[in-house]
């Protein structure tokens, strides 16, 4: 899968098992940094037409099927009962009745010789949902002894259970934010936070962020990069400030938000995974206004979460199984959502 962090390529080989409770095990993964000229392509998607997205489509299931490819020859995997793949999503307009992720066309399947699972996130909106988030099911059923699922992605986004209901949503932007103002002075992240340690808050930015009308909606919602284009990224530029001040408040704002969300339920378990757990000062901020015990478990979860429950999806879709829930997206009902291609 490829996320709005832009970080790359994330595969996953995968195992899951059913006896009573679903178990996985994460065996080889890897991260596959996107070149240059696919990170210009990817930022621009939004202002694209949409056969310029056609032809965009097929460069990259092609591009996806070498990577792909590559990673089955270097870890030398057979008997593959599925590839399961999120694709990159590169319109999600739901209230539109739009969402559209690319890599996703039926030629994958014969690129890579193997049966294929995907665009999961179509049919959720076709029946009125938000088609995102679509990771609770996976924190329902292969996290539950964690009371929140927290990701810091390019979006942090949660998934708790509430009045016997899985309910999930974003909560704001996160790295999307934080690495779109790094890259100014040639960095492709903030290591460690450092920079934005040594940033000052502007109280006044931060007041504004924090009031944006979004915070005040009640779920089922999602974010999308047109939106931080559109409400964010021109507030932020509005203020003038040094990159560190930027970030200093950014990342003050991503842990207000998120604290907002966690401190509903008091003394639980947060499980915290995304490639944001290694910004160590946003998870020092976020530790000071939680009053929650925030779990960070090993490296491969860190940063392969995303992949494993996108595999899971696609486990579920082929078993005929609900993987999306109404209480998360606010689809008309329960569904068991994604393509199958054979090759």
């Amino acid at each position: 899968m490829s996320g709005t962090s832009l970080d790359g390529i994330d595969l996953a080989s995968l195992t899951f098992s059913f006896i009573d409770t679903w178990k996985f095990e994460i065996h080889q993964c890897e991260t596959i940094p996107y070149p240059t000229s696919w990170l210009h392509k990817l930022k621009e998607l939004t202002s694209l037409s949409l056969q310029e997205l056609n032809q965009i489509d097929e460069d990259y299931t092609l591009y996806l099927s070498e990577a792909i490819n590559q990673f089955i020859k270097k870890n030398q995997l057979s008997h593959i009962d599925a590839v399961c793949s999120h694709g990159h999503t590169a319109l999600h307009q739901p209230q539109n009745g739009l969402t559209y992720q690319i890599g996703n066309l039926p030629k994958l399947a014969s690129l890579i010789n193997s049966k294929v699972v995907c665009d999961f996130r179509v049919e959720d909106v076709a029946l009125g949902g938000q088609g995102a988030p679509l990771v609770p099911v996976g924190d329902k059923l292969l996290f539950s002894n964690h009371e929140f699922c927290l990701n810091l992605g390019g979006f942090a986004n949660i998934s708790t259970e509430n009045d016997g209901e899985r309910i999930a949503y974003d909560i704001c932007p996160a790295n999307i934010v934080l690495n779109h103002y790094v890259n100014r002075l040639g960095f492709d992240f903030d290591d460690g936070g450092r920079l934005a340690s040594g940033g000052k808050i502007n109280h006044r930015l931060l007041e504004a962020l924090n009031s944006l009308p979004f915070y005040h909606k009640e779920f089922p919602k999602s974010l999308g990069l047109e939106w931080v284009q559109k409400e964010v990224f021109p507030l932020i530029d509005s203020f003038q400030l040094t990159t560190e001040d930027t970030l200093r408040t950014f990342v003050e704002h991503v842990s207000i938000q998120i604290a907002n969300e966690i401190n509903k339920k008091n003394h639980v378990s947060v499980l915290v995974t995304g490639g944001g757990v290694y910004n160590n000062f946003l998870m020092e901020r976020l530790n000071n206004f939680s009053n929650n015990k925030i779990v960070i478990p090993d490296k491969k979860l860190i940063e392969f979460k995303e992949a494993l429950v996108f595999g899971f999806l696609g486990v579920l879709k082929l078993r005929n199984e609900v993987n999306c829930l109404s209480s998360v997206t606010g689809a008309s009902k329960n569904h068991s959502s994604g393509k199958i291609y054979c090759p």
